[in-house]
């Protein structure tokens, strides 16, 4: 426990204390945020905010992790290393998309096609690997089969383990990329879905199938050291929430965005909670939602809107709403789906 601790904190610190050391850096280099023409015309005022902030993000969560396990010497186990390089390889990826909007001094970047296609060749990839490395009770840090909020009977196999894997960070990524729209929100609520995992990873591991010798229990690898590094991501966001709340100093990018969703995803597969992942990170599965339906609806419609704008944080700002009163008030649903989520984890336990 004293790892998760040390974990958060120091991730916490280093995010706090380097961010403003990297905004700097990126306001000398002119790395500023491009604005969409389309969007709310208040969002024009930050255009030229430095991005990429994710970097801080990424890089914070490691040290935090690693430092956490040179203080109390515990050994980095292949869960986690397999959820940091997931983390790594999307956060390279928006780095490349986020790196070509400041060259291009516009605000896209790679292409959609060549965005999903990557983010398919890692997640692929990963869910690969992930059924690989057995631990000595033949644990691998993916299981092969469904996991709600614990594994099911459902045995997937291997094709379908790979593709669930790859809908799963697909979603999630995107997910917290659509989300990152209004300053600290697709962070705030990131901080709570992380959490929610720490619970989750330190509950596995004292109601382990090796400890409780009851039929009630769960067989996951490594359940407590992913707790440490999620206890690393939740710091590292929070962190840097205090310098990209309103009004933000520095965007995380599309580095920052790809490589929580990746995180969230990478965490869920490995603690064997993989539609649990719905109800915790619930508010960026609205707000994907929210763009689906207004896609979906335009082209059936044609022409037709459901909302002013999507994504649905757009629409509240069209709707006259301050966008500091749009935050707040989508966190307090984040932190609602994510108290469901812990809900249904327990509620499980308790029933079986």
């Amino acid at each position: 426990m004293r790892g998760i601790l040390i974990s958060g904190a120091t991730a916490f610190l280093i995010s706090f204390l380097l961010t403003p050391v990297f905004i700097k850096f990126l306001s000398r280099k002119g790395y500023g945020q491009q604005i969409r023409d389309d969007g709310p015309k208040s969002h024009h005022i930050k255009r030229g905010t430095p991005t990429m902030g994710g970097v801080i993000l990424i890089l914070a969560a490691i040290a935090g992790y690693l430092l956490s396990h040179l203080f109390t010497g515990a050994a980095l186990t292949t869960s986690a290393v397999l959820v940091i390089a997931l983390i790594v390889c999307l956060g390279l990826i928006g780095y490349l998309d986020d790196w070509l909007k400041v060259v291009k001094q516009r605000s896209l970047g790679l292409k959609a096609r060549e965005k999903l296609l990557t983010q398919g060749i890692v997640a692929g990839g990963f869910g690969y690997l992930a059924t690989r490395f057995p631990d000595d009770l033949g644990l691998t840090p993916m299981s092969q089969y469904l996991s709600t909020v614990k594994d099911t009977s459902i045995k997937l196999g291997m094709v379908l383990v790979i593709l669930l894997a790859i809908l799963m960070v697909l979603g999630a990524s995107n997910g917290v990329n659509l989300t990152d729209g209004l300053d600290g929100l697709a962070t705030g609520a990131a901080v709570m879905s992380f959490l929610a995992f720490v619970l989750i990873g330190v509950w596995e591991f004292g109601q382990r199938c090796e400890v409780v010798g009851s039929g009630n229990c769960y067989n996951v690898r490594d359940p407590l050291d992913l707790a440490v590094l999620s206890a690393a991501l939740a710091g590292s966001c929070a962190g840097f929430l205090w310098w990209n709340a309103s009004p933000a100093r520095i965007f995380m990018g599309d580095t920052g965005s790809l490589a929580i969703g990746g995180g969230l995803a990478g965490l869920a597969m490995t603690l064997r909670t993989e539609l649990l992942l719905i109800p915790l990170g619930g508010l960026f599965v609205i707000i994907t939602l929210s763009v689906i339906i207004q896609t979906s609806y335009f082209k059936l419609s044609g022409g037709k809107r459901v909302f002013k704008m999507a994504p649905l944080q757009h629409h509240f700002e069209l709707l006259g709403w301050g966008e500091v009163t749009i935050v707040i008030r989508f966190w307090i649903v984040a932190g609602l789906c994510v108290a469901a989520g812990l809900g249904l984890f327990y509620a499980q336990w308790v029933v079986a």
